[in-house]
């Protein structure tokens, strides 16, 4: 009996889909940062495994079946035919369950860290009463001790705090049932029967599937990547956050037809774009586009709202005041009112405008930044800002 499954979804519903499975002990959190990196161009799912994180939990012992089954129902519950599967460690070994069985559901196989068996079986068996006995608490800075390498582990001490807490917080028979599923799953028959694009990436320090192990594993895969990345324990996708996204990135992106990847990026600039100038401003700019100018239009959507302003490092309200700085530095006056006017219909303060102006009139030249101080004066004549908040005077 499937259990319904706890996940995030984070994203456009209409971009291709990903699929976050974790590792044992682990709640979908432990994917942060590539939450924050994929989710500009993709529809992201985490989940959480029966027995962890806010998932329900069942009553042990799990078979991979079980898991696989769960992830299923989840799938089909958000009406995703297929995905591309991004699992670590248990994860992993769920994913190739997923495109053994399933192989119509999975349209790309990232493994990280993880194996096609993980032998031998005892040691699993003993740590499932291990935690039945005195709880998940009781191993969870062991576990964690294999997760990063300790010259991280000495430098980031609340990142270990941190993921102590969250292997604490997992249930005894969640995590049991889970250690169970281990002992009796071995997918190396099954390895030629996944078609999926495969990657697989070892951490090159870790203990618990070291590269040699995962080159096996990669082997047994028609046509698989491999890559070690370095320094890097079991949860490198934390170590290695930047390398790690950037392989799963251009992974799914090789994978994903051209004309998909241009329309997602499409309609994610047009979100952004109509979020940040307005629906009035953009409706207007593409009704006046003509044969001639439409390249620009979409070119512009996907690059420039569709890329940089939908990059998570700086948010729009950052972006907003450097562009403003940008425009009058170099002096390009339609855009600069064209971004002054938005930014005050957005809310933002006109004395915050006057900040950028003189911070640029320092560092790019008085003239350009009198010519800002003119304009936003006319913009907030005409409404787009309240009156009783006005700049400073410009001598026109």
């Amino acid at each position: 009996m499937t259990v319904a499954l706890h996940y995030e979804q984070h994203g456009d519903p209409s971009a291709p889909p990903v699929l976050l499975l974790g590792s044992l002990g682990s709640d979908l959190s432990m994917w942060e940062p590539q939450i924050a990196a994929l989710s500009p161009l993709a529809h992201v799912v985490a989940v959480d495994h029966r027995g962890h994180g806010k998932s329900p939990v069942a009553d042990g012992p799990y078979a991979m079946d079980d898991l696989g089954g769960d992830v299923v129902a989840v799938l089909d519950a958000l009406g995703l035919d297929s995905v591309h599967v991004v699992g670590l460690s248990l994860g992993g070994a769920v994913g190739q369950w997923l495109a053994a069985r399933h192989p119509a559901r999975v349209r790309t196989l990232t493994l990280l860290c993880t194996s096609a068996a993980f032998l031998p079986a005892e040691p699993w068996r003993d740590r499932a009463a291990t935690v039945r006995a005195e709880g998940v608490a009781s191993i969870a800075e062991s576990i964690v001790g294999r997760w990063f390498t300790p010259e991280l582990a000495g430098r980031d001490r609340a990142l270990i705090t941190r993921h102590v807490a969250m292997v604490s917080a997992t249930s005894a028979e969640g995590y049991a049932g889970c250690c169970e599923a281990l002992a009796t799953w071995d997918g190396r028959a099954d390895l030629d029967r996944i078609v999926a694009p495969t990657l697989v990436v070892a951490g090159a320090q870790d203990p618990a599937t070291p590269p040699e192990v995962m080159r096996q594993l990669a082997d047994g895969i028609a046509g698989a990547a491999f890559h070690v990345v370095g320094p890097g324990a079991h949860l490198a996708n934390v170590e290695q956050a930047g390398r790690i996204t950037a392989l799963v990135r251009e992974h799914i992106t090789r994978a994903t037809p051209a004309g998909a990847q241009r329309t997602a990026a499409f309609e994610q600039g047009m979100r952004v774009r109509r979020s940040v100038l307005g629906d009035t401003h953009v409706d207007r700019a593409m009704a006046a586009a003509t044969e001639i100018t439409a390249p620009f239009q979409d070119f512009i959507t996907r690059t420039a709202w569709g890329d940089i302003w939908a990059r998570p490092g700086l948010d729009h309200h950052t972006r907003r005041l450097l562009t403003l700085a940008i425009l009058t530095a170099v002096g390009n006056e339609h855009e600069l009112d064209m971004h002054i006017r938005a930014a005050l219909r957005a809310g933002i303060n006109p004395d915050e405008l006057v900040e950028v102006f003189l911070h640029t009139a320092v560092y790019a030249g008085v003239p350009n930044s009198n010519r800002a101080f003119a304009l936003t004066k006319d913009a907030v004549a005409d409404g787009e800002a309240p009156s009783h908040v006005q700049p400073g005077p410009a001598d026109d």
